[in-house]
C-alpha cells in the first residue's frame, strides 16, 4: 500500500479538505495526517510521498522517512524543502504554480494601501476610543518597485497602472513585460531603491536572492518609502531592516513573511507602531484546496503509475550526491 503524509500547520478544517478530498478519491492510499513537524516524524518511517508547505517542513521529517520517494509542495516556493540537508537526490520534488497571482496581489495593494492610509494607527485609535484624525497619502502618482517579475508580479503590475502608480520591475533576467514602465537587472536594485515609494519583494528565494535586500539598499530608500514583503524572510536582512524602522529610516513596512516562522513572541519587530504583520497569508485565501488538490491528483496519478517524469510542475534540482 501506498502511504502520503500530509503535514499542514493549519487549520484542522483546512487539512480535512485535503484529507478527506484525497481520500474520496484514492481509496487504495493510506493517508496521514500530521499538523506539526514534531508529529508528522513519527508518522514518516514508511511513508512513500509527502504532501507540505516548504516553511512547514523541519530536517527532521526527512531523516525519518527512509522509504520516501515524492514531496509535493503546495506552495511556489520549494525553499524550506530542496535545501534540507536529509532530502536524497532520487526524491522527486513538485510544486504548485499558476494561480497565486490574484490573491498575493490583492495582498500587496492591501498591504500599500494600508499603510499609505497608516490604517494600524486608526486602529489602534479605535481600541483606544480616540478620535484621531490625520491625513493620508495616495497610490495614485506613486513609484513602485517589484523585484521578482515572475506570475504573480505580472499579475500585480496592471493593478497597481490602475491606481495611478508607475511601475518599475527588478529581475534577474530584465525584459518587457506588459504593465511595466521598465524593467532592470538584480544588480541595479540599489539604484531602483532611491526611486520608489514602494518597494514589493516578490522573489523566489535563492543563493541569488538571500539577503538581497541589505543594509544598502535599505540606506537607499528615500525617508517616506515603504517595504512590502510578500515573498521570503530570507530575502532581506532582517537585522538591517529592524534598525531601519527603529530610526525610522524608512516610513514602514508590510511583513508578511519572517527568516523564523512563526514569528517568536519576543520578537522585537512586533511592537513596531510603524510596522504592519501578518502570518504568511500572502497566497492563503479560501479557495486554495480547491486549486491545490487537481494538481495534487494528477500527480499521485502519475505516482502510482510509476510515471515520475510526467509529474507536473516538477522542481529540477541539481543531484546533490
Amino acid at each position: 500500500m501506498v502511504r502520503v503524509l500530509i503535514l499542514l500547520t493549519l487549520p484542522e478544517p483546512v487539512r480535512a479538505q485535503y484529507a478527506s478530498g484525497l481520500q474520496e478519491r484514492f481509496p487504495e492510499v493510506e493517508f496521514r495526517v500530521a499538523d506539526h513537524h514534531g508529529k508528522a516524524a513519527a508518522l514518516a518511517a514508511d511513508i512513500d510521498a509527502l504532501v507540505t508547505f516548504g516553511p512547514m517542513l523541519h530536517d527532521d521529517v526527512l531523516k525519518a522517512a527512509p522509504r520516501l520517494k515524492w514531496i509535493q509542495a503546495l506552495g511556489t516556493g520549494v525553499d524550506g524543502i530542496v535545501d534540507q540537508p536529509s532530502l536524497r537526490p532520487e526524491v522527486v520534488v513538485t510544486k504548485m504554480h499558476g494561480f497565486h497571482g490574484v490573491p498575493v496581489s490583492e495582498a500587496a495593494l492591501m498591504d500599500m494601501l494600508a499603510l499609505a492610509r497608516n490604517l494600524p494607527r486608526a486602529v489602534r485609535s479605535q481600541a483606544a476610543r480616540k478620535w484621531d484624525r490625520f491625513p493620508a497619502r495616495t497610490l495614485d502618482g506613486k513609484t513602485v518597485g517589484i523585484l521578482g517579475v515572475g506570475a504573480i508580479a505580472e499579475t500585480l503590475a496592471p493593478m497597481c497602472k490602475a491606481f495611478g502608480m508607475r511601475v518599475l520591475g527588478i529581475s534577474g533576467s530584465p525584459r518587457v513585460v506588459p504593465a511595466f514602465d521598465e524593467i532592470v537587472h538584480r544588480s541595479d536594485l540599489e539604484r531602483v531603491a532611491a526611486e520608489v515609494d514602494y518597494l514589493v519583494l516578490l522573489a523566489p528565494l535563492s543563493a541569488e536572492t538571500r539577503g538581497i535586500v541589505d543594509a544598502k539598499v535599505l540606506s537607499a530608500m528615500k525617508p517616506g518609502a515603504f517595504l512590502v514583503n510578500l515573498a521570503r524572510g530570507g530575502v532581506v536582512d532582517e537585522a538591517a531592516l529592524l534598525k531601519a524602522l527603529q530610526e525610522n529610516r524608512i516610513a514602514g513596512a508590510a511583513l508578511d513573511v519572517f527568516a523564523r516562522e512563526p514569528l517568536p513572541e519576543d520578537s522585537p519587530f512586533w511592537p513596531l507602531q510603524n510596522v504592519l504583520i501578518t502570518p504568511h497569508a500572502g497566497g492563503f485565501f479560501e479557495d486554495y484546496p480547491k486549486h491545490a488538490l487537481p494538481v495534487i491528483e494528477e500527480n499521485l496519478r502519475h505516482f502510482l503509475a510509476g510515471d515520475m517524469e510526467n509529474m507536473v510542475n516538477r522542481v529540477r534540482r541539481e543531484n546533490r550526491g
